[in-house]
Formats: C-alpha cells, sequence, structure tokens
C-alpha cells in the first residue's frame, strides 16, 4: 500500500527539511533522488607535492571511470547500483586552502565521502576537518603513529610500516657483497614533521641490521644550496646515504654532489627520488640513485600490469605509486556495497570488518585501530627506468653499485 503524505505533517516535514539546511546540517536524500555516490578529495595539483597529486588524481578518475562501467555500486538500501561522481580540489599543497576545500566539498558539493589527500601535512588537518563534519575519510599516505594518535573515528589511514619501511635500505645493503659494500653512511632527512618521525626510526632500523649512520644532519627544505653539507660528507669519507626529501630538493642535492665531486657508491632517496621528473631533471645522472615506492605493476595481483601499462599508454612513463590510490578507492567500493548504505560510520565499519582480496596491492585486512599497511618497496634508475630491487620476490632486480662521476 502506498501511504501519502498531506496537510500538517507534510509541512511539518518540509520545514523540518528547511531548517536543517538553514543550520548547515547534513539532509538525508530521500531514496528515489539518490541517483550517485559522491566522492570529494582535495589533492596538491599544484605546488610542491604536485607531481603525487597527479598520479593519485588519475588513479582514482581510472576507478571511478571502472566501477562506473560496471554500473556503479549496489547499495542495498537503495536496491540499485549507483555510480560514482568523484570531485576533485586543488589545495595548491597548502594545508589550510585543503581544510578550506574539506569544508567546501561537504557543505556545498554534499560529499557522501572522502578520498585521501597526500601526506601527513596535508592528510592530518584534513582528516580533522573530516572527523568535524562527520564525514568518513579513507586515508592514505599519513605516517601511521601521529595518526593513531588522535583517536579519529572517522578516518582509517592504509600505509607503510615505519619500522619495515627504514629496514629496506639495509636489507638491499646487506645484498651487495661486502667488498663492494659503502664503508661509511649518511643520514640526510629534511627537517619536517615526516623528516624528524622517520630519522630516529632509519638509526634504529640500521642497528638492528649492524649498520651506523658516520654523518647525520637535516636537510633543508626549498634550499639552493646543499654545497656546504656536501663538502662535510666528502671531507668525512662518506660513501653511501640515505636522502629523506622532497623531488627538488633531491635534484639540486644530486647536481651538487657531481658538482663537488661527491662520489657515493649507494644513494638511496625517499619521497622525492621515484618520479619520471626526477630522471628528467638530471638525465643520467639519475642512474644508480635508489627510490622507494608504494606498488610495483610487477606485484602478481590482479590488475596490476594493466593499470602500470594504461598509466604507460597514458603518459609514457611508469608509476610506483598509482596502485596504492587505486587499491583505497578498490577497498571504498567493496566497503559501501559491503554495508548495504551511505551511511559513513556504517561504511567505515565495514572496511575494519571486510577482508578486502585481490586489490591491486593484494589482500588488504584493516586493524580495530582503523589502520592498515602494506610493505614499501624500493625500486634503482637503471637505463633510465625504475627497476624494482625490493621486495625480494620475482621480477626484482639486483642493485647496481654507482662507479665514480667520471667513470660513468
Amino acid at each position: 500500500m502506498m501511504m501519502t503524505l498531506r496537510g500538517p505533517r507534510l509541512m511539518g516535514l518540509s520545514l523540518v527539511f528547511v531548517a536543517a539546511m538553514m543550520l548547515g546540517l547534513p539532509t538525508a536524500v530521500p531514496a528515489a533522488d539518490k541517483n550517485e555516490i559522491v566522492i570529494g578529495a582535495t589533492l596538491p595539483l599544484t605546488g610542491m607535492l604536485s607531481m603525487m597529486g597527479a598520479e593519485q588524481k588519475w588513479a582514482y578518475e581510472q576507478a571511478a571511470a571502472d566501477i562506473n562501467a560496471e554500473g556503479g555500486i549496489y547499495v542495498k538500501e537503495y536496491d540499485k547500483k549507483l555510480p560514482v561522481k568523484l570531485i576533485v580540489a586543488d589545495n595548491e599543497t597548502d594545508a589550510g586552502k585543503a581544510v578550506a576545500a574539506i569544508e567546501r566539498l561537504v557543505k556545498v558539493d554534499k560529499v557522501d565521502f572522502l578520498l585521501s589527500d597526500s601526506t601527513l601535512p596535508l592528510v592530518m588537518p584534513t582528516a580533522v576537518a573530516a572527523e568535524k563534519w562527520k564525514v568518513y575519510y579513507h586515508a592514505t599516505i599519513c605516517l601511521l603513529p601521529p595518526w593513531q594518535e588522535q583517536k579519529f573515528k572517522w578516518s582509517t589511514d592504509y600505509f607503510f610500516d615505519g619500522a619495515q619501511a627504514t629496514a629496506v635500505p639495509f636489507e638491499v645493503l646487506d645484498t651487495i657483497p661486502e667488498a663492494d659494500r659503502p664503508k661509511k653512511l649518511a643520514l640526510l632527512a629534511e627537517d619536517s614533521t615526516d623528516g624528524r618521525i622517520l630519522g630516529p626510526i632509519f638509526k634504529e632500523a640500521g642497528k638492528q641490521y649492524g649498520y651506523e649512520f658516520d654523518y647525520e644532519e637535516p636537510v633543508a627544505v626549498g634550499s639552493k644550496d646543499y654545497s656546504s653539507q656536501i663538502l662535510k660528507l666528502k671531507s668525512k669519507g662518506i660513501d653511501g646515504a640515505i636522502l629523506f626529501a622532497g623531488s627538488g630538493d633531491c635534484v639540486t642535492f644530486v647536481r651538487q654532489m657531481k658538482e663537488v665531486g661527491l662520489n657515493l657508491k649507494y644513494l638511496h632517496g625517499y619521497k622525492g627520488t621515484w618520479g619520471t621528473e626526477f630522471w628528467n631533471a638530471l638525465g643520467q645522472d639519475a642512474e644508480y640513485i635508489l627510490a622507494d615506492g608504494f606498488w610495483s605493476e610487477t606485484y602478481p595481483y590482479p590488475r596490476a600490469e594493466e593499470i602500470g601499462e594504461r598509466y604507460y599508454q597514458n603518459f609514457n612513463k611508469r608509476s610506483v605509486s598509482i596502485g596504492l590510490f587505486y587499491a583505497l578507492c578498490q577497498t571504498l567500493f567493496q566497503a559501501i556495497e559491503a554495508a548495504g548504505t551511505l551511511d559513513g560510520a556504517k561504511v567505515r565499519e565495514a572496511v575494519l570488518t571486510t577482508e578486502f582480496k585481490g586489490t591491486v596491492m593484494g589482500d588488504i585486512k584493516y586493524n580495530p585501530d582503523g589502520t592498515a599497511v602494506f610493505p614499501l618497496a624500493a625500486f634503482q634508475w637503471q637505463e633510465g627506468l625504475l627497476r624494482r630491487v625490493y621486495p625480494f620476490v620475482e621480477g626484482a632486480s639486483p642493485v647496481l653499485i654507482a662507479p665514480p662521476w667520471d667513470k660513468r
């Protein structure tokens, strides 16, 4: 039987709806009128992190297009498949603008869910904003300990474990014959929140593998001159280093290494050496430099190779990040279907209780505290390509020792 609302009852419901809108409160959309799932993201499409933001946006768009090609996500509450509408706002690599963008996405665009921003300085404040507006925020690229301290109820965090990630250089170094292995190591972590957190963890990981740093100094963010620091490395006989810094800073550092004549057998970059732009800026001088990476198309997971090839056909370059962002969408889409609703709290609960099988990152399982982890990979620039050297599974290449600059 169909019930028709008339008179005072209809007027009462209308007044409640209007009042909610005037107060800026969320207003439920009747099931018959809900024709799409609106997912928002604020990303650094310009500014210092634009390289990361561009790959993130591409992966989000591909995942949305792929699920829409299947008719969308089935939501039991509406008894139909709903397509995904993705709205991306540029925050210009500015935390204040990222928070403002979140507010617009929630209040103006009426998003149902939020996808991750990039790196801790942007993800943390946007997670706080999502908490304020009570919109579920499916996040990544945020170091786990700072996120866990906040005890967020409206977000989750999928990222690498610090202990595993900082152990990678030492596992790779152990594969080099001892006679060829660097004898004196330096730790150069940028003077940022991430750098200050990871620096001590690198030192602890080194001790566990029997390595100690002979030189340690923070790297200034955005500096145009690292020559005095590089001269110190040269005077101390440093022949291996871990460099945690942004892309532009890494390019400057390597250029000035060559100018000063600092020969490092092993340079393992974190954060700033993985992008094709790094190679384009340095050319052959990027050879032998290592990079971290979130993902590899050589992983034996469903669609990993396909997604990697699709990206290559679009941009004529490879990526070590897009799989992470694509998988983030896969888990959110599966959680929405598992929850059978667009209620953010219930979808978050589904994320915590669902075992996500066969994503492009492999199988993913979240912990009760809202975190999930993946192993960080390592790559090396060899003949103009980033070749995976870690994990040591099928498809990995042996790491190469860098010869002196004048012998390349």
